[in-house]
Order: C-alpha cells, then structure tokens, then sequence
C-alpha cells in the first residue's frame, strides 16, 4: 500500500499519533552518545531511543539491570545535544521505578531536567500503572513496553518469544489496553508472535511499535549498533544487517597499525 509520507521538521508525540492515523510506519532506532545520534538523526528517523542496552552494547555488561539512572542521564543528554529532529525517549533503568510511584515520578523528573529528553520508557503492565499514572501526573509523556521485558529476564529464565501461550496472550492484550487507557503515547512490543502484534495494534488507538513482533504493528525499533554490524556476536531471527563494521573496522584498524610499524603512516603530506 502506498502511503503519503507528510515532512515534519519536528517529531513529537502527536506526531507519532498522527503517522498511526495515516498509516505511516514509524521508524525507531538506538543511540547513546553524540555522534551516533547526529548520524541517525540526520538520516531521517523518526525516534531515537537511548535504551537500557547501552549496558549491554556500551558497557558490556551481560543484562540491562546493571545501569544506572545517572548513567543513563550521561548517555541522553549526549544523545539529545545531537538531535534537530527526532523525538527522543529515554529508558528508565531497573530499580527506578518499580514498586514506588514516588520513586518513579523523581526518576522521570530527574531524566527530564537533567538530560533534556523528550519522554521516558517503562517496562510492564498492570504491575507498573501506579508508576505511570504518577508520572504522566508531572506532564511527561509516557512510552510502555510489554512482550519480552528484558529488565525482568531473570523472572523469565530466557529470552524467548513472549505470550506463545493463550493466558500470556491475553493478559499483553489487557495491559496494552490499560497502558492505552492510562495515558501512555506508544508501545513496544518485544518478541511477540505477529499475528498478536497485529491484534494489539489494530485493538489499541496509540502507535505500537516492534522489535521482533512483525510488519502488521506501527513502526519498528532496533538497535542501532546491530543493524550496523558492529555487534557481530548477536543474530537473532528479527535482525537485519545493513552494514557489517565489526569487519570493516577492525580491518581499518589493522591497515593503520601496519601503516605505523613500517613507517608508511605519516607520510610527507601528512605532517608539518
């Protein structure tokens, strides 16, 4: 289907409203520090999310848990000195908002003031909605997560597709209505069957964006540093190689170390 693609010089929540109404797919990707940001800015996405995974792809750690909100505050702001266009939304990281509201609402503020993004990030349903609605209180504008949350893989063990089973599919369908009904402008979907995706999206009236959930959901998030090939060691079933820099890059890397041992690096047009 060919849908009219309408330039707005600023994304912003209403804007994402307006795309789902028009049928315009969304399109999200990662970024945590300045010059990746400009880069993917510049390319025209619509939302740059600076994700908990900064844990795992900048940070090296195994899981999401162990960032911090001051790190995750150090990475925004970066992100958000290179964006002209794009709407910027910012993870809340473990530990900041679950089971205290209070808590929640500070953390929020807190990401707010100090990195100047644009709206935060929430894993969960039912079990986070005081949290949400306390924020959403403060006039910050909310994006929920449910599917494969993966600040909670310890609860799950693995990180296999999500609501396979009718119970697990439901209950995603009540707390997409629920988050719909709280407030939240968006969704994600995380490793989710499509065809439920595609049930969500077409149940829920806010933009439902996946990763791992389909083409029948509103727009798709990945992370950035896949996409480009830099994080060769992690393939799964919903990733698309644009680029293959792990390759590229340690191959430019070993020309300049050969360069500098034979002496070829610099040259006479090279220095002063």
């Amino acid at each position: 289907m060919s849908v009219h693609k309408k330039d707005f010089k600023k994304v912003t929540t209403n804007v994402l409203q307006e795309m789902k109404r028009n049928g315009e797919k969304i399109s999200m990707l990662t970024a945590y520090d300045y010059t990746m940001a400009k880069m993917v800015d510049k390319a025209g996405i619509d939302v740059i999310l600076v994700g908990d995974s900064a844990s795992n792809v900048m940070a090296g750690h195994e899981t999401t848990l162990p960032i911090t909100l001051d790190q995750m505050i150090y990475h925004a702001s970066s992100v958000v000195r290179a964006v002209d266009r794009a709407l910027v939304v910012v993870d809340l990281p473990f530990g900041t908002y679950q089971g205290n509201s209070i808590e929640a609402l500070n953390s929020a503020i807190k990401v707010m003031k100090e990195s100047g993004g644009h709206s935060v990030k929430l894993e969960g349903g039912a079990e986070i909605l005081e949290s949400i609605q306390r924020i959403l209180t403060a006039g910050i504008p909310v994006m929920g997560h449910l599917g494969l949350t993966p600040q909670s893989i310890y609860k799950f063990g693995t990180y296999t597709v999500r609501a396979k089973q009718e119970e697990e599919a439901e209950k995603l369908i009540e707390d997409a209505k629920l988050l719909e009904q709280t407030g939240c402008f968006a969704l994600v979907l995380e490793k989710v069957p499509a065809a439920l995706a595609l049930k969500v999206a077409e149940t829920i009236s806010i933009p439902v964006i996946g990763i791992g959930a389909g083409a029948g959901v509103d727009g798709q998030v990945l992370v950035t540093h896949d996409l480009l090939g830099m994080t060769h060691e992690f393939s799964p079933r919903f990733l698309r190689r644009y680029l293959s820099l792990f390759d590229e890059i340690t191959s430019a890397i070993k020309s300049y170390v050969h360069d500098v041992k034979t002496v070829d690096f610099p040259n006479e047009k090279e220095q002063y």
